[in-house]
This record gives structure tokens, sequence and C-alpha cells, in this order.
């Protein structure tokens, strides 16, 4: 299959993309390469990838419309996963309009280009964050995400509402990907595991919000890449069982569908710190702050659906994989 891998310099779309080149797939990889964070960084995951010959990268930017549509016109993609967006939660109340361009002026353009050139299946990284001031624990795709906290969940559930609106109009399948705390080797450097680590390697403070009163559902990369397949293997269908007087949020009478991927196991924030300790050899200096605007103080997710749908769950045990991060973390900068 040729495949569009859109942030293909990213910490997902990297990984996503030689998981699918080691398999057989051609991809065309894009991103625009912006200084979110280190630009080395996101060329020297490129590194890792573009040897292969059945790999394309193009610099583009989601949000240029005619740039996009030149590209699905051209190479006439058979699946497009959609990864490229302006990240983090916290970066959305310093700089809100990045977000509308990349999450959905960019997704706009992304859907346009499937719509017109017959692509199969239409795959779209959303986030947790979507469920916003819900606290019903696990966070399940049949619940109702209607009061997002941030403006990068809300640009999150917009694309799914976007999404159902082309499935619908349209007839083109398309799934969204709940994502849950994906850390790993090649990782965002303003990610917990890189603050983290780093700090502690230089002997600074680390800034532990909320007073480490916080559990996430980390998920290694190596089960993210996994699902990812999987479910881009799998074409979204119209649900048969669905019920318009009582309608269920993850699935559609159109070809819809939405999966969480986390490990369906939360970690307390003070464990996961003395997992980085552990696999560092070195204490942290704790700086306990109060909670930030955006933030939510809990994350699991509901993983059934997944399970169900591609018989996969996340397996990868929290030291394993926070002790491959840490491995890749010293030799990537030589400490």
């Amino acid at each position: 299959m040729k495949i569009l891998v859109t942030g293909a310099a990213g910490f997902i779309g990297m990984h996503l993309a030689k998981k699918l080149l080691e398999r057989g797939d051609e991809v065309v990889g894009i991103d625009n390469l912006n200084d979110y964070y280190d630009v080395q960084l996101k060329r020297d995951r490129l590194a890792q990838i573009e040897h292969f010959d059945r790999f394309v990268f193009i610099k583009m930017d989601m949000a240029d419309r005619e740039a996009m549509a030149a590209l699905f016109e051209e190479q006439q993609f058979n699946r497009v996963m959609n990864l490229a967006a302006q990240a983090g939660v916290r970066y959305s109340l310093e700089n809100p309009h990045a977000y509308i361009d990349s999450n959905l002026v960019g997704f706009a353009n992304i859907l346009e280009g499937c719509r017109h050139n017959g692509v199969e299946h239409l795959v779209y990284a959303s986030s947790s964050s979507v469920y916003g001031a819900n606290t019903h624990m696990p966070f399940s795709v049949h619940h109702n995400v209607d009061h997002p906290v941030s403006l990068y969940a809300a640009t999150k559930k917009a694309s799914e509402l976007m999404a159902h609106t082309y499935s619908h109009l349209y007839k083109l399948p398309t799934t969204g990907l709940r994502f849950f705390t994906v850390y790993g080797p090649w990782g965002r450097p303003d990610m917990s595991p890189s603050l983290f680590a780093g700090a502690i390697l230089r002997g600074e403070p680390i800034n532990v919000f909320n007073e480490g009163r916080m559990q996430r559902d980390f998920t290694c990369i190596d089960d993210i890449v996994e699902g990812v397949v999987r479910i881009i293997d799998q074409l979204a269908e119209a649900d048969p069982a669905f019920d318009t007087a009582a309608p269920d949020p993850a699935t559609s009478y159109a070809p819809y569908r939405i999966y969480n991927i986390g490990n369906n196991e939360p970690v307390e924030l003070m464990q996961f710190i003395e997992t980085i300790e552990s696999a560092l050899g070195k204490k942290a200096e704790k700086n306990l702050l109060g909670m930030q605007n955006g933030d939510v103080v809990a994350t699991c997710a509901d993983i059934d659906a997944l399970d169900a749908a591609v018989g996969f769950r996340p397996t990868t045990p929290l030291d394993r994989g926070i002790k491959a991060f840490v491995d890749w973390y010293r030799a990537y900068h030589q400490l």
C-alpha cells in the first residue's frame, strides 16, 4: 500500500513510518519541521527512516491548501495516517493560533484530499485530552466529551466532528485514535520523561504539578504503533446497531469509529518519577507546584473497544518502557 504519514518527523510519526516500511509499505512522509521544539531532533528522527527505498519525505505545511491538494492528486494514496498537529496542552495557552492553523485548517485540507482522491481509509490522531472535565474512570469512547479544558483538546474534539461529517457526506471511512500519554525513545523534549531525565542528570530540580497528586495512563510507543498499524489495516465501517435516538459517540451509521489507545493501567506521578530515578540511578530533587490551567488530574483508558475491533491491548510494563527511553536518552545526549 501507499500510505501518507503526516508529522513524519515527529515522535509517533517516525516510529510508525519505520514500522510500515519494515513490513513493505510505500510511505510518503510530510512535516513542516516547525521550531516548537528542537528541529535537529526532528531531522535526526528522519535519519532513522530516510535510508528506506520506499520512503519519500516532503517538507510541507498541512495548512497550505494548494500544496496539499497537489500532493494528494499526484500521489494517489491508499491510506492516510494524520499525526501532524500542534501538540501540547500548556502551549495552547500561549499560542492559540498555531492550533487553529494546524489542527483545524490543516485537518480540513487532509479531509478534502481524501475526499477527492479515493482514499480508502483516513486514520487520525485524537487525544485523551478530549475527555476534559469528565472524571468518570476509565475514560470510555462511549462517554460524552463536550467539555474540553484546553484549546488543544477542543481542536482534537473538533477534528473528530469534522471527520464524522466527511464519513456521513462522502462515505469516507475515518477512524480517530485517542492516544494516552505516549512515551519512549525519540520522545518530545517538552514531555515529562525528557524534562525529568534531563533535570535529574543535570542535578536540577524537577517541577511536579499538583504536588504529585496526579495519575497518567502512560503508554509505550511500541504499543501505540502496533495499535495504529492494526487500525490502518481495518477500514472503519458503519455500525449496524447504531441507534439515532440514543447515539453512541464512538460509532455511527456512517463509516466512522473512535478508539482509545492507552495502557489501561494508570500510574501515580510519583511512581513514574521513581521509575525514572531507578533507571537513571539518581534521585530527583522535586519542586512541588500547584495545578496548571488546562491540565487534568487523572487519565485512564478503557480499551475494550480497541480490543474487540483488532484484538490488541498494550502490554509493555512501565519499567521496561522507561529503561528503553533512558537508554536512548543517555545515548542521544551523550550522557
